[in-house]
């Protein structure tokens, strides 16, 4: 029976480019999706990139460039990837776009008309020279537990303590160094803990969709029942904060100015808004393509850290608001590097473009990731050594070289023509079964089952082959009798319709090579179906190269170490290399210490009053009070960052940083040496 499904990848945050976390979910999708259609169903698959959010606000506007303008230059990038490892979404959008909108105030509206939408006051952190609440990512500290400096507002990476923000100690906006200061403000909250919520969400997590697979795997399951308090009645469901203060790059709220969507609730509306685009430009029936009562499949695949919000929020936001709720949360783990969590800096990341750029074959990828994906929520681990030999003993050595050795002898000694002996009925069969056995374990994700059985397949096929000595039979066939003739015949031509039944199996995974192989070898239609492979194939075409081998120096390319940084006498390595436009956008001018002073209550500080040659003085505090004393100051000459954002200090602003020298290890008593310009130099002079 045909099926309609609406499928999706999570939305990646477009401020940056892809890593190989994002190629291999869209791989596992684009496989399941590909195995899907070629099984007669109806495939909806879509994408769109997350563009709202504080973070991508802050970067575009530390660039100089508009929020708008930054998602534009990650979108341009995408296709390169996507095209690169053969990953085929019908549709790419966007969540800054009309569709999201609509469809966003629409579920918003809804949810407030079930009373579920609640206005609270709240205390928050606010960054009084930026002018804006901070998110816990934008505050640092000092950790209450273990005393370690410069941690984040909700948790320590030293000791792994948890706590709220107001917690730290001596708390500092990570945007401008300013003291934050708690301030209240009107927020949005989504009654997650609402008791029909957490009834339909018992309820959802449990049950599975009309084609009979669960809603969640069971390692979520069991996930979702801690948070729902399935085993102890208390349900830990807290109500979700879905409003963020101006200045924010978002979706405002409907009747509330200054207030926009948390980038959370819109983004995964981004699949609903992605899917509406495609329709109107398909001409397609968005509403009823998503009939809460109709039979279209929602299914999402996504990775393993944001579950709360897919498995949780997201079917209550949907369900309250009158739409259809998902079938299938697919989830998938992380991928690491020789056992190692990747790190660009350890040499232990894998660039995707480089992979690209470098002329893999990013079939090889596939394959790879493919064998080491099942359906359960576990990470994969990419070893060099292992990919070199799966590629080169699998795919070349086995699946290839099928066809390389029994295609020869068909086109030169049988014109191309195959014939075989014997029922082939039974033969015919015997793909067809084990065709069903493939697609079921892509159906079910079991993609590591999948590639385990088409090898196993293919070693039978080699044997067979090896068994019969083709080679042997084919010596002296000019001359041979038509009985030697018909068994050589007849064991290539069974191994190359091995080979064309293997070839549909892999479709799904190397969808280009099964392509060429279809068109070019078999003369066969494109793309494969699975009923395809119990169709004998009845000639074959002069074989050509079809996969070259892994050579390890691709690997060693692609792993290269980063360069050593240069050390400098003292110690402390040399910063990674800048352009001329960085350097330029840090404005250094002389400047003249025309006062000096003790700050009382520290023990570091020194306020110094510069005049930097603009008509006033600067007020700016320096950490340099152990090396000197103020009247050593006065008067002097200095070097200062002029274009420093001011930063509100627990004794006042600091309007700018003087430059000093100092060692990088403080245990080291190596003293701090405030930059003095030759005389000459004037007050507001740059220094180039």
């Amino acid at each position: 029976m045909s099926r309609t499904l609406f499928v999706t990848t999570a939305l990646p945050y477009a401020n940056g480019s892809f890593h190989i976390g994002h190629i291999m979910e869209y791989i596992q999708a684009d496989i399941w999706v590909r195995s899907m259609r070629m099984a007669g169903h109806t495939v909806h698959f879509v994408g769109a990139d997350d563009a709202h959010g504080a973070p991508i606000m802050l970067k575009a506007e530390k660039e100089g460039i508009t929020p708008q303008a930054l998602v534009a230059r990650y979108a341009a990038e995408r296709p390169q990837y996507l095209n690169g490892f053969h990953i085929r979404f019908d549709h790419w959008h966007s969540t800054d776009s009309a569709e999201n909108v609509a469809l966003s105030h629409d579920i918003y509206r809804a949810l407030k008309a079930q009373g579920l939408i609640e206005t609270r006051s709240i205390e928050q952190f606010y960054d009084p020279v930026k002018g804006m609440f901070l998110a816990d990512r934008y505050i640092k500290g000092e950790c209450p537990k273990c005393h370690a400096k410069d941690q984040y507002g909700d948790s320590c990476e030293v000791c792994g303590a948890v706590y709220a923000p107001t917690d730290l100690i001596n708390p500092y906006s990570a945007l401008t160094g300013a003291t934050p200061v708690l301030k209240s403000s009107d927020h949005f909250f989504f009654k997650l803990s609402d008791p029909r919520c957490v009834e339909f969400l018992q309820q959802w997590t449990t049950g599975s969709n009309a084609a009979g697979t669960k809603h969640l795997q069971p390692e979520m399951l069991a996930k979702t029942r801690e948070w729902l308090g399935a085993d102890d009645g208390e349900a830990k469901l807290g109500d979700w904060d879905i409003s963020r203060d101006a200045p924010y790059f978002g979706i405002e709220i409907p009747d509330a100015p200054g207030k926009y969507f948390y980038v959370w609730l819109d983004a995964p509306v981004g699949y609903l808004a992605s899917l509406k685009s495609y329709c109107a430009l398909k001409g397609l029936d968005f509403d009823a393509l998503l009939d809460p009562a109709g039979s279209t499949e929602q299914v999402h695949f996504i990775g393993k850290d944001i579950v709360y919000f897919h498995a949780l929020f997201w079917p209550a936001m949907l369900k309250f608001a009158g739409r259809k709720t998902p079938d299938a949360v697919n989830v998938h783990g992380f991928i690491t590097v020789s056992g190692e969590k990747m790190s660009k800096s350890r040499g232990t990341g894998i660039s995707p473009l480089r992979y690209l750029e470098l002329g893999m074959n990013a079939e090889w990828m596939r394959y790879y990731i493919a064998a080491k994906l099942n359906a359960r929520v576990e990470d994969i681990d990419f070893n060099p050594d292992d990919f070199i030999a799966r590629v080169n003993s699998d795919l070349v050595g086995k699946y290839v070289n099928i066809a390389s050795r029994a295609a020869s002898f068909i086109t030169k000694h049988f014109d191309g023509v195959l014939a075989y002996a014997g029922d082939t009925a039974a033969l015919a069969a015997e793909y067809a079964e084990q065709a069903e056995s493939i697609r079921a374990a892509f159906e079910a994700r079991e993609y590591n089952r999948a590639i385990r059985e088409i090898m196993a397949y293919a070693d039978r096929i080699n044997q067979a082959f090896d068994t019969a000595q083709p080679w042997v039979l084919a010596k002296g066939i000019a001359t041979a009798d038509d009985e030697q003739k018909a068994r050589l015949q007849d064991i290539c031509s069974r191994s190359l319709a091995g080979f064309k039944a293997l070839s549909v199996m892999l479709a799904p995974v190397l969808p280009a090579l099964a392509e060429r192989v279809a068109l070019e070898l078999f003369g066969a239609q494109a793309p494969f179906t699975w009923a395809d492979a119990s169709a004998l194939p009845q000639g074959v075409a002069p074989f050509k190269h079809l996969m070259q081998r892994v050579e390890p120096q691709m690997l060693d390319d692609l792993f290269e170490p980063p360069a050593a940084p240069a050390v400098v006498p003292g110690g402390e390595p040399l910063a990674d290399t800048i352009s001329i436009d960085d350097f330029a956008r840090v404005d250094l001018r002389i400047a003249q210490i025309v006062n000096c002073e003790h700050v009382e209550g520290s023990t570091k500080l020194l306020r110094l009053t510069l005049d930097v040659g603009e008509g006033r003085h600067r007020n700016v505090f320096s950490g340099i009070k152990s090396a000197y004393q103020p009247e050593d100051l006065i008067g002097k000459l200095t070097v200062m960052v002029a274009n420093l954002a001011p930063r509100k200090m627990k004794f006042g602003v600091s309007e700018g940083m003087v430059l000093a020298a100092s060692h990088a290890d403080e245990s080291v008593d190596a003293g701090i040496y405030v930059l003095e310009p030759f005389p000459g130099a004037k007050p507001g002079m740059r220094v180039r």
